[in-house]
């Protein structure tokens, strides 16, 4: 999830797959919070529906957005089929989920894979480890039937937690699914992304996201090429700084006309796993009534403009505190580099091409 990774570990297609993305909590949650978030989960019922769109099959699940800054679809795992909440992370490449060999705390308050009830589950003795800026675990690989919603990857490998760290917080995910090029993998296994194209799942070697605002619904991720319904105008593409990561260069940051950062240009991680737009600045407070009247952040990418409102960067606290989503990128680099997460991409609808090596970004409805 560059949530982060850290260093040293350092169009229409015939067939497009919409998965859902659930908006959730984050680690503030308090206990009552978890008890609420529980009683919504079980009250509304997660269910499949299907429907034709000119002739192409989309596969869509209706999202439960619970208003906060991580957004989590479902997929399954075995034979028969469990099912997990995982978060569809651009900024990793590692898919793995909690396991009944895990007896770490923070895999008790999670779904754990129970790998004996399952027909086609295969286990390797490839061991793997991960630190992420929010927590780190320690896995074994393994191979089972791996479905999103219509699309299955047969014999997908994947990793089962045995040691989670600093997750104990989490109860709204149960595991990461990595969206990143191949190359970054720490576990060494093949992406489900890569095996589904591989497999000949999907037409098109692209997926996207669309996040929805505020407390609203309908954020998925897309499969197999892009339903042009989820932006407006025409998509603007921009190449990857090289292939092998979601990262592209940008020009500025700029606010009232004036450069604020980036002045010789930067590198931007584009990464559905973090929840702020990160870089070399600090969280601070700001007074609640100052929302409405906040300047637009204008991110400057390949010569064009995406301006962010300034109610869209702000969030308020339990305690009834506002404050920016600008935060602290603590990962060191030779080059300013910026994250821009789920703050930035609420705003710009985005395209994950494979294929060209390229991010494509326009204007969410």
């Amino acid at each position: 999830m560059k949530w982060l990774v850290l260093l040293g570990l350092v169009a229409f297609s015939e067939c497009i797959v919409k998965i859902p993305l659930r908006r959730v909590k984050t680690m503030r949650n308090t206990v009552s919070g978890k008890n609420i978030l529980n009683n919504i989960l079980k009250e509304h019922v997660y269910r499949l529906s299907q429907i034709s769109f000119r002739g192409s099959n989309l596969t869509t699940h209706p999202l439960r957005n619970i208003k906060d800054l991580i957004y989590v679809g479902n997929i399954t795992i075995g034979t028969p089929p469990q099912e997990f909440q995982v978060v569809f992370d651009t900024g990793s490449s590692d898919f793995w989920v909690p396991s009944d060999f895990c007896t770490s705390r923070a895999c008790s308050t999670h779904v754990r894979f129970r790998h004996l009830q399952s027909s086609t589950f295969r286990l390797t003795n490839k061991t793997f480890r991960i630190t992420y800026g929010s927590g780190r675990m320690k896995g074994v690989v393994a191979h089972d039937t791996v479905r999103i919603g219509d699309l299955v990857s047969t014999d997908q490998p994947f990793g089962l937690s045995v040691e989670e760290y600093g997750f104990e917080g989490r109860a709204y995910y149960d595991g990461v699914l990595g969206l990143n090029y191949p190359n970054i993998s720490f576990s060494g296994a093949i992406p489900i992304f890569d095996n589904l194209k591989n497999q000949g799942a999907i037409s098109e070697p692209v997926f996207a996201f669309y996040l929805s605002k505020d407390e609203q619904e309908g954020s998925v991720v897309m499969f197999g090429g892009v339903d042009h319904r989820y932006y407006e105008g025409e998509l603007n593409w921009v190449p990857l700084i090289e292939a092998g990561d979601w990262i592209i260069h940008m020009d500025r940051i700029s606010m009232k006309r004036k450069i604020i950062a980036c002045s010789g240009s930067c590198e931007a991680i584009v990464d559905t796993g973090t929840s702020a737009i990160e870089g070399p600045r600090k969280l601070y407070y700001i007074s609640c009534s100052a929302v409405n009247t906040l300047p637009s952040i204008i991110f400057t990418i390949n010569g064009i403009n995406y301006p962010v409102p300034g109610r869209a960067y702000v969030l308020k606290d339990s305690r009834g505190r506002c404050y920016s989503m600008f935060q602290e990128n603590k990962v060191s680099s030779s080059t300013e580099t910026w994250i821009l997460g789920d703050v930035f991409l609420r705003v710009y609808f985005s395209v994950f091409d494979r294929g060209n090596d390229r991010i494509g970004l326009a204007r969410a409805v």
